[in-house]
């Protein structure tokens, strides 16, 4: 695909501004909880998620923009990590503690769906082959 690198960066860069979206609400507690914002009490915090969102983000960017074959396979294994912090993020924040369970909100799917984009845009590089490999 030709757009590949480009569309993998404006995910990544994406997934970053998802963080400031709500990500649930908690009834119980009149809470609405995001990727920057998780405390819930002091006993309970979900952390600041948009810190490692960020970090993946700007190595998956740095990566889709460089033209060598070693930073495409990285980006890869990158991709990979990415949506295993996606689906991590999506089963904690969602999951039910002690009988109260959040209202998922759109940011919290969205992030799941971008880490599936960038996981896809990953895996389909489009690199430059020399003329004396092509047959």
């Amino acid at each position: 695909m030709k757009y590949t690198q480009t569309i993998g960066i404006v995910a990544a860069l994406l997934m970053v501004a998802v963080c400031f979206l709500p990500w649930i609400y908690i009834p119980s507690l009149h809470l609405m909880i995001n990727g920057v914002n998780g405390r819930v009490n002091e006993q309970f915090t979900f952390g600041k998620q948009i810190l490692a969102q960020s970090f993946f983000s700007i190595l998956l960017i740095f990566f889709f923009a460089l033209p060598k074959v070693w930073a495409k396979r990285t980006n890869i294994f990158l991709g990979f990590i990415n949506m295993a912090w996606a689906i991590k993020n999506f089963t904690l924040f969602s999951l039910c503690r002690a009988g109260d369970c959040p209202e998922v909100k759109m940011g919290l799917y969205v992030t799941l769906v971008l880490a599936v984009i960038v996981l896809l845009m990953t895996l389909l590089p489009r690199l430059q082959i020399p003329l004396k490999y092509r047959s």
